[in-house]
């Protein structure tokens, strides 16, 4: 096509701009796309003439096609821009995960003396409720108040929703009290709060005082319900839902409900949930879904059952990847996550979380050179610059390999300060392999960036005790006695017929609790004769332990160890189910070598398969050996 003269450039730019509002409509990307090229080429977007440069903007912003929307937008004259291009393009960012963006649009914004309207204060809002950035979100509702400016519900929502994920709950109740017209959707947004901030008890309560409730109030309660373990009350609300009110549940409803159960741990209601999404969709489950499904089944130690949804998909993009890889991960099978890699190439392309994942495996399975090999190809094969979050996967696979001086060079040459995660790791590498000097050094920069945590400094009075370093032992626990500080106690939950109990170390609290230590005294003295020793190590921050090693203080630490959570917890669960059936414990801190020890006894002992998912991985026992492999 020749360059169009002045006199016919208003009526083609005119059909250009009809076709691409076409494009929006029909969701034609490609098409789009051409006619963009199209215009370079004839010269058409290099006029004054600024109406299909905004034309291609507002195209792009469609598309969510961030960084050719910018570059547009950029190049549209600042005297045309209007509040109605800003907030296109910061509604833009908002939608494709760029919250930062968003906000720093709105610096601009009013740097340029623009003032904001309604559609502005939704879209910043937002980012602030997603970045918890309450300065920002507080400052806007001042400026609104300050200048009497009159907002709907819809903006009203919004500020309610920033005060809620910032857990200020008596500045959203005050918004939603001020509100004239509330609609479902305010009630909905207080009720979330409510549940997550005060409790699902509280949050019952005010859900019985809804005037209206949609699929989403339903859905943010029984998500409620689920990830408190009340999941009796869970069913009877899904039932009254789904039965009485006619409601279905779609593919978002589904998708926060499955995440309620991975909060809980507890697979009954999302195995039900599978079930519904096969009866309403058939085999071809939304893949939102089925990637929720995946995730669920994965993290309630289900790894089985995630694979048979996984391999039913007929269509994977990179999450669904990405929730298959690191579930694969967390249960020790590093081997799996390299042999299906190459197969998750061909279909969607790694990104950032999917390397997070290989190295995971990679470090929980013990395969260094492997770990090594996709760490230094990264970004000359994959083009993926190494994030904080690859750094600390390899930190944490030499560290536990033994590798410690190479995971302390690689932690000098990082491009980027390294935080608590990366040199938390080394610290518990450093314990476990006795390396006490690099532990001093690495315990002073870690009281630098987070003073007020307390591991470190377990960590390192239990390697001072381990190598009969007791004074300085005994010092480290002082310090922190002095400044009031605690350990986290240990919490495990075991799911038995559809209830969740929870034991805390040398918990007595539970009605059972006199079958419970019988069963615990028979369960030690049948370890006891398998070859099993108490690993005293494991106890040695301890209130009553001064330090001595006499025979009095040894045995009150043995007994300490014997009623360990997760050990009340497996003996709850071989009281109140039938032989054979497999035990599923989660426990809040990382579980301790004694208790992984035992562990593997108990499995072959009693004959039965023991998956226990700690705070960073699950271990799944079964006839004396450990999904892990050891590499813990």
């Amino acid at each position: 096509m020749k360059c169009p003269s002045h006199q016919n450039f208003t009526s083609i730019s005119r059909h250009y701009r009809a076709i691409l509002r076409s494009c929006i409509r029909h969701a034609d990307l490609d098409t789009g796309e051409k006619l963009h090229s199209l215009s370079i080429t004839t010269g058409l977007t290099s006029d004054p003439n600024t109406c299909l440069t905004n034309a291609l903007f507002q195209f792009y912003c469609s598309f969510g096609k961030t960084s050719h929307a910018h570059h547009l937008f950029d190049r549209i004259p600042h005297s045309h821009w209007d509040i109605v291009d800003w907030t296109t393009l910061m509604t833009c960012y908002a939608r494709n995960g760029f919250p930062e963006n968003t906000i720093n649009l709105f610096v601009e914004m009013q740097s340029a003396g623009l003032r904001f309207d309604g559609v502005t204060v939704m879209c910043t809002c937002n980012a602030c409720a997603k970045l918890g950035n309450l300065a920002l979100g507080a400052q806007i509702h001042c400026y609104i108040i300050k200048l009497g400016l009159i907002i709907g519900v819809k903006e009203c929502n919004s500020i309610m929703d920033m005060y809620v994920k910032c857990r200020k709950m008596e500045e959203a109740k005050r918004v939603f009290e001020e509100v004239t017209e509330r609609s479902v959707v305010s009630w909905t947004v207080i009720l979330g709060g409510v549940i997550k901030w005060e409790g699902v008890k509280s949050g019952w309560l005010l859900f019985n005082e809804m005037p209206e409730r949609n699929e989403v109030a339903w859905t943010v309660m029984i998500a409620g319900f689920v990830e408190n373990g009340f999941i009796a009350h869970a069913f009877s609300l899904l039932s009254e839902m789904i039965f009485e009110w006619k409601f279905n549940l779609n593919h978002v409803s589904l998708c926060s409900i499955l995440s309620g159960c991975v909060q809980s741990g507890d697979v009954m209601i999302g195995e039900w949930i599978h079930v519904y999404a096969l009866k309403e969709k058939g085999n071809e489950i939304n893949i939102m879904v089925a990637t929720a499904l995946i995730d669920m089944y994965a993290k309630c130690g289900r790894i089985g059952r995630a694979e048979q949804v996984f391999k039913k998909m007929s269509y994977r993009n990179v999450v669904a990847w990405n929730s298959m890889l690191n579930g694969l991960a967390v249960h020790g099978r590093g081997k799996d996550v390299l042999n299906i890699f190459p197969q998750m190439v061909k279909e969607a392309k790694p990104d950032v979380l999917t390397f997070m994942s290989v190295l995971s495996a990679c470090s929980h399975a013990g395969l260094v050179d492997q770990g090594r090999y996709y760490f230094n190809r990264l970004q000359s094969v994959y083009g993926i610059k190494p994030t904080i979050e690859h750094y600390a996967c390899m930190v944490d696979l030499l560290g536990r390999a033994g590798f410690l001086e190479e995971a302390d060079r690689l932690i000098m040459e990082m491009p980027m300060l390294p935080n608590e995660f990366v040199l938390g790791s080394l610290l518990g590498s450093c314990h476990v392999h006795g390396k006490f000097q690099l532990g001093e050094c690495l315990m002073r920069k870690l009281v630098e960036i987070d003073p007020q945590n307390t591991e470190y400094h377990i960590l390192l009075s239990n390697m001072y005790t381990m190598a009969g370093k007791k004074e300085k032992a005994n010092s480290l626990r002082q310090v922190l006695t002095k400044k009031g500080e605690r350990k986290i106690p240990g919490v495990s939950s075991i799911h038995v017929h559809g209830q969740v109990y929870q034991f805390t170390s040398g918990d007595k609290s539970h009605p059972q609790s006199s079958e419970i230590y019988v069963m615990l005294k028979e369960m030690i003295q049948r370890l006891r004769l398998a070859g099993y020793i108490p690993n005293t190590t494991c106890q040695n921050f301890s209130a009553y332990y001064n330090g001595e090693g006499n025979a009095d203080a040894e045995e009150e630490k043995e007994q300490a160890l014997f009623s360990h959570s997760e050990k009340l917890a497996i003996c709850f669960g071989l009281l109140n189910t039938k032989p054979g059936v497999p035990l599923y414990i989660f426990k809040n801190l990382r579980i301790c070598q004694d208790c992984h020890s035992a562990v593997k006894i108990i499995s072959k002992i009693y004959n039965r398969e023991i998956t226990i998912r700690d705070r960073s991985r699950f271990h799944c026992f079964k006839q004396g050996l450990c999904s892990c492999g050891d590499h813990w």
